[in-house]
């Protein structure tokens, strides 16, 4: 079976969101970047999403113990330049590097309301009757 062309051109998205990722993790790992702020902090880039014409990189990032990590999104914004200076070696591969935009990333705020949603007790009381009602048939 053939793949669709628009399926590709997914893929490569994919493919290259996970280049730029992994570009993005070694430079914070390597401290290369000079703000009070970042050095201190522990940045992780959990996802990077590619424009279609792989020309804009929205990279999600969150911040390990941090509730308000917006400062620390406005300090990647303001070095987002050096920073794609910095990515450039690891993606030499590509016809035209990517401007990089950095945003908070809440799904795991998303995560934590939906775990907290299942274990609540008008969930679970529902999950009981639909119990009993299974046993009966």
């Amino acid at each position: 079976m053939a793949r669709s062309p628009h399926s590709a051109h997914s893929q490569r998205r994919l493919s290259v969101g996970e280049k730029v990722r992994h570009a993005l993790t070694e430079v914070m790992q390597r401290g290369e970047i000079r703000e009070p702020l970042l050095e201190t902090a522990v940045v992780t880039v959990t996802e990077v999403d590619m424009s279609t014409d792989l020309k804009l990189a929205t990279a999600y990032v969150t911040v390990l113990g941090q509730s308000d990590v917006e400062p620390y999104i406005a300090a990647l914004n303001q070095h987002a330049k050096f920073i794609r200076g910095r990515i450039t070696p690891a993606l030499r591969q590509m016809k035209f590097m990517p401007e990089v935009r950095f945003r908070a990333d809440t799904s795991f705020d998303n995560y934590a309301r939906i775990d907290a949603l299942l274990k609540s007790p008008e969930v679970a009381r529902d999950l009981d009757d639909q119990d009993d009602d299974g046993d009966r048939n």
